[in-house]
């Protein structure tokens, strides 16, 4: 399940649920920072609307410092209404980083590049290199969009808290809190620059190669995977001053350095190896998966697929370390590993959702770890040490009520991932989190005259992020430890939640790729 977009503007926030777990990284005591920012408050009696806080132009924008005029109550999606005379408010203390940019048509899938500028990022401003594939409402207007977003503002925090207890994240202010954001992370306007590569055809899914970034797969709905270089437009990006934003650049024309028409049908599996450069698996929605391997400056694609389900291939995920196994999902119902050493049939099959499996994410940080999003709301954790065992599943999230579209593991912390859905939400989990009933009650006794928390919030819960529409992928930098970026029928996102941790040590950002 897959597929369509079109409109533009979002919103932001953090809300509730209900989930079982059980899990074997260390755990940790429930945070005291509360997860759920979403308030509600009465603004204005005679109006009653929903209030985007976003800008979905080029430039980017931080929520709003607006209070509500009477104490606020946290919003549950799904369950709440909201009534006559009543707005949602962001709560901006919830956010170390929040903007909102758009490229112009909405996109399905964009991703991250690896730049030079730093192994581990804290400092802000920030900037950050992406590839996008758009979905036009004529194929000819299609593109793919290479861009560079700097001067990306936000509070600067440290990563290991200066007390041992932790007590100096309950004595944040929201005064002290813009106060870092003028003084330490910039002004609030990011800079939006962007080159443009003709598309024939909306981009379904497109990747960077991790080892050579400048090199992105593509996959087009009129079934063909494009290889293709952008070292000219990364290169041209990289060396720009951060001037004025620019809007809607003319595309150029390009041609990809391969095009594989092999598929017999359009799909959205695609992943390049994180162990050998250049190897790639591309899977589509006639049950095939086929194997690309490099040689000498192209690649060979092979002539026989592995086919193993009954129904579209919906991802593909290479083994962070085992460098001929991979994993792949499918509208079956089942999630196949694979070893390309052992021919063309699954070494392994499960069957993992009662419904389609939309997404999988391979824990780069904990290798046995391997999560998968299903059209039914439902999400799972699996130890594939347990696989021969027959249930592999350690955990197990039933908080989403619509399709999962995408999901991935943090790339700096083990026990973190974040989960978006057709639901309109963005969700951050920490498996490793225990519920600490002395700590809950501690925090309500303090927060009880402010906020109304809601009783079933599971403590694996962090963050929960709202107001985009019809979200459909989400990336972690991995250069910039807590910062996730997101897209939408309404345009992209740029968010770090405050209550996101990592055990990472400081950095001096001197520390080049």
């Amino acid at each position: 399940m897959h597929k369509t977009l079109n409109s533009k503007n979002p919103l932001l926030s953090a809300s509730p649920s209900l989930s079982r777990s059980s899990f074997s990284f260390p755990a940790k005591h429930r945070r005291k920072k509360n997860p759920t920012e979403m308030a509600r408050g009465l603004k204005n009696p005679k109006k009653a609307k929903r209030k985007n806080k976003g800008s979905s132009k080029g430039e980017g924008s931080s929520s709003s410092n607006s209070e509500p005029s009477m104490p606020v109550k946290v919003w549950q999606p799904g369950v709440d209404k909201i009534e006559e005379g009543e707005e949602l408010q962001c709560d901006p203390s919830a956010y170390n980083s929040l903007h909102a940019f758009h490229i112009g048509w909405p996109c399905l899938s964009f991703d991250v590049v690896r730049d030079s500028l730093g192994l581990v990022r804290t400092s802000f401003p920030h900037t950050m290199f992406c590839v996008a594939g758009t979905q036009a409402d004529k194929a000819s207007l299609n593109s793919i969009g290479i861009f560079k977003i700097s001067n990306i503002s936000g509070k600067n925090r440290e990563l290991v808290p200066s007390t041992a207890n932790g007590s100096d994240m309950d004595s944040d202010s929201s005064d002290s809190d813009e106060d870092d954001v003028v003084k330490d992370g910039g002004s609030a306007a990011p800079v939006f620059q962007m080159r443009k590569v003709r598309h024939q055809g909306c981009v379904n899914r497109i990747r960077a190669m991790p080892q050579n970034p400048h090199i992105s797969a593509s996959w087009a709905d009129s079934g063909h995977v494009q290889l293709w270089d952008f070292s000219s437009h990364l290169n041209a990006l990289a060396e720009s001053e951060a001037g004025v934003s620019q809007e809607d650049p003319p595309a150029s024309n390009q041609a990809p350095l391969l095009k594989f028409g092999g598929h017999k049908d359009e799909g959205y599996a695609i992943d390049w190896s994180p162990l050998v450069p250049g190897r790639l698996v591309s899977g589509d929605c006639k049950n095939c998966i086929y194997l690309w391997e490099p040689t000498s400056g192209t690649w060979n694609v092979s002539t026989n697929p592995f086919v193993g389900h009954t129904a579209s291939v919906e991802d593909l995920q290479w083994s962070p370390t085992e460098a001929d196994v991979f994993a792949s999902c499918s509208v079956d119902g089942n999630i196949a590993i694979w070893d390309i050493r052992l021919g063309n049939s699954p070494a392994a099959s499960i069957k993992a959702h009662n419904a389609d499996v939309n997404v999988i994410s391979w824990n780069r940080l904990a290798s046995c770890m391997l999560a998968s999003g299903s059209d039914d709301g439902t999400f799972s954790i699996r130890d594939l040490r347990l696989l021969k065992d027959g249930d592999s599943v350690v955990a197990h999230f039933e908080y989403h009520k619509h399709p999962i579209t995408s999901i991935e593991w943090s790339p700096h912390e083990a026990s973190t991932l974040a989960v978006s859905s057709s639901d309109n939400q963005l969700t951050v989990w920490d498996l490793s989190l225990e519920r600490d009933e002395e700590e809950e009650a501690e925090f309500k006794a303090k927060t009880q005259e402010q906020v109304n928390a809601p009783t079933d919030i599971p403590p694996q819960l962090l963050f929960v992020h709202q107001g985009q529409k019809d979200l459909k992928e989400l990336h972690w930098h991995s250069q910039i430890p807590g910062m996730i970026i997101s897209t939408a029928a309404d345009g992209f996102n740029i968010l770090m939640p405050s209550n996101i941790e990592t055990a990472l040590p400081p950095s001096n950002d001197a520390q080049m790729i």
